[in-house]
């Protein structure tokens, strides 16, 4: 089974960028779909991206299009996800999770990280 570490969250000014970084061990990431998923205090969990075991395929949700950009670096075993133009809004804890179908998009997760936390201000 994976274990999934973050890491690059921190306290950023509005419309600077981050750069996330999920770090897979006991496994290769390539066997997992890698999505990231944030929570704000008070509010239910928010998908935002995700990519295939491959790599040949992405998924954003809407808040998360034109803004953020998720990639996967099987060397490192690393799942990316940029953060570009950050607003406050985005203040959240950041998650990565792993699915045990890596091809299949919408496949739900089984392993999650613990979290990084992102501070946006204004």
């Amino acid at each position: 089974q994976v274990r999934l570490v973050e890491s690059g969250g921190g306290l950023v000014q509005a419309g600077d960028s981050l750069r996330l970084s999920c770090t897979g061990s006991g496994r290769p990431l390539s066997e997992y779909g890698v999505g990231w998923v944030r929570q704000a205090p008070g509010k239910d969990r928010e998908f935002l991206a995700r990519i295939t075991g491959s790599g040949s395929a992405t998924d954003y949700a809407d808040s998360a299009k034109g803004r953020f950009i998720i990639s996967r670096d099987s060397a490192k075993n690393t799942v990316d996800l940029q953060l570009n133009n950050l607003k406050p809004e985005d203040t959240a804890r950041y998650y990565c999770a792993a699915s045990v179908w890596p091809e299949i998009i919408t496949a739900e997760f089984d392993y999650w990280g613990q979290g990084t936390q992102v501070t946006v201000s204004s």
